[in-house]
């Protein structure tokens, strides 16, 4: 559920009734790849969630080990056979964390915490309407709506649970704005984007400023509406994106300096996912408008240490005419692969790519249905 556009999509298949429940020829098969190994440095692998569309129980969790070059599709079924609806309903963000992994899974209202090396549940965290998650010092900070997935103008502002990442417990939460989605740390702050995307064209507006050791807020940063990524560099500087609303207000991407915690900058690009790598921000854009029915689709480049727009793309010709709908994103921190997702039609399995430094394309391989998350297992000294 990543805009506004698939949001009413997946709406629509609800209203229709579609059934909560795996049918024989839903289930996710398990499957293992062959593909070229990489080189182990800090970085072992990835864990890739796949979204799968609301109301099929069909998120799934796929592992690439670079020692080996295998590509397993539905781990989590392997692991957890006894799990019978499968890793649930829309699986919206995933992250690890020292020895375990934690998927967010939003329709289905809960965080489920695996082993890191065996995908085995270790926990399930009930959480109403979850969104993201990202850690700190031993904790795990997940935002969530805390509603009902409906649209209307009396949804409450949504919040982050802080939970204990020994115990897996839920130990503070505090309160930001309505429909909070993505979120980063930087020092002793957290910071939430908020988009009061379930009530149009009454969007949220702000960034909420979360001060860790009180646990509680301390303001709030007017950016611009129905705020989406929230990513830091390495200097401390936040980079946030605006989906705008579908019509007039096109979307953008705006830069905060946490010393003022005011906007800095702002570029003129379209944004639908972005990460960042060293001095690199990586950035999809993918805007629909309900006025031309078109989507348009970019793929940029920006030097964060300067804070240039670069006119280099990261993927080249051959893939970006190849994709019909760019989904996840993620960059190996050490080697600088790109990993680029295709959701296609939102209802087969996608597809993955990998591209090197120099834009030649790695290798591609089937994934689960919208393939969209990515969470990089580490070398790390953290227990937890």
């Amino acid at each position: 559920m990543k805009t506004t556009y698939k949001f009413w999509l997946i709406l629509s298949f609800a209203i229709l009734g579609l059934q909560s429940c795996q049918k024989d020829d839903d289930i996710i098969p398990e499957e293992e790849v062959v593909l070229p190994p990489e080189t182990v440095t800090t970085v072992e692998g990835f864990y890739l969630l796949n979204e799968g569309n609301m109301n099929m129980n069909k998120a799934s969790l796929d592992y690439y080990d670079y020692a080996t070059g295998t590509y397993r599709r539905n781990v989590y079924g392997q692991a957890n056979p006894e799990a019978t609806l499968g890793l649930g309903d829309v699986g919206n963000d995933i992250g690890v964390y020292g020895s375990k992994v934690y998927a967010v899974i939003n329709n289905s209202n809960k965080v489920e915490v695996m082993d890191a090396k065996t995908s085995k549940r270790l926990k399930v965290i009930d959480v109403k309407n979850c969104r993201s998650v990202i850690f700190a010092n031993g904790k795990a900070f997940v935002s969530a709506y805390d509603g009902e997935v409906e649209l209307g103008d009396n949804s409450p502002n949504g919040f982050v649970a802080e939970i204990d990442t020994t115990s897996l417990a839920i130990t503070r939460s505090v309160k930001v704005g309505r429909q909070p989605e993505e979120m980063a740390v930087v020092g002793s702050k957290l910071y939430v984007a908020n988009s009061g995307g379930y009530s149009p064209p009454n969007y949220e507006k702000t960034v909420s400023v979360i001060d860790l050791q009180t646990f509680t807020k301390t303001k709030d940063i007017e950016v611009a509406i129905n705020l989406h990524r929230l990513k830091a560099d390495t200097d401390g500087d936040l980079y946030v994106s605006s989906r705008g609303d579908y019509y007039d207000i096109p979307s953008k991407l705006y830069v905060i300096n946490t010393k003022t915690d005011a906007v800095k900058k702002v570029f003129d690009i379209a944004c639908a996912n972005i990460t960042i790598a060293g001095d690199r921000a990586y950035v999809i854009g993918s805007e629909f408008s309900y006025t031309t029915f078109e989507n348009v689709i970019t793929y940029s480049m920006i030097d964060v240490k300067n804070e240039i727009l670069l006119s280099d793309t990261f993927l080249p010709k051959s893939v970006s005419d190849e994709i019909k709908t760019p989904y996840g994103l993620a960059v190996d921190p050490v080697s600088k692969n790109v990993y680029v997702t295709d959701a296609g039609d939102y209802v087969s399995p996608g597809k993955l790519y990998c591209i090197d430094k120099d834009k030649n394309v790695k290798f591609t391989v089937t994934t689960g249905d919208i393939p969209a998350h990515f969470g990089f297992k580490t070398k790390t000294t953290i227990k937890n």
